[in-house]
């Protein structure tokens, strides 16, 4: 115990510690801060892939909706539009 008294008798030794203390943990960007921002931008960085992901999609799918005949085919298949005279059956499987 004696000897780590001895190190800290040295002002520089001393002065680096509490400079480092200080820093790491007092300060308004201590450690724990930037450890949480770094998680919450790996968490957005996925978040903007998934969106780019699902952008690229549906501009696809307005490319093919500039056509009437895939528009109809569209409605009915996805949003099940029907025509007046017909009746829709889903059947689903579980």
């Amino acid at each position: 115990m004696k000897k780590y008294l001895n190190y800290f008798k040295n002002k520089y030794i001393l002065t680096i510690t509490l400079f480092t203390v200080y820093f790491l943990f007092l300060d308004d960007v201590d450690i724990f801060t930037v450890i949480n921002h770094n998680y919450k931008l790996h968490k957005l960085e996925e978040a903007k892939v998934e969106t780019t992901i699902k952008l690229d999609s549906t501009k696809k799918l307005l490319n093919r909706m500039r056509y009437s005949s895939e528009l109809e085919s569209f409605a009915r298949e996805e949003k099940l539009f029907k025509k007046d005279n017909e009746e829709i059956f889903v059947i689903s499987y579980e």
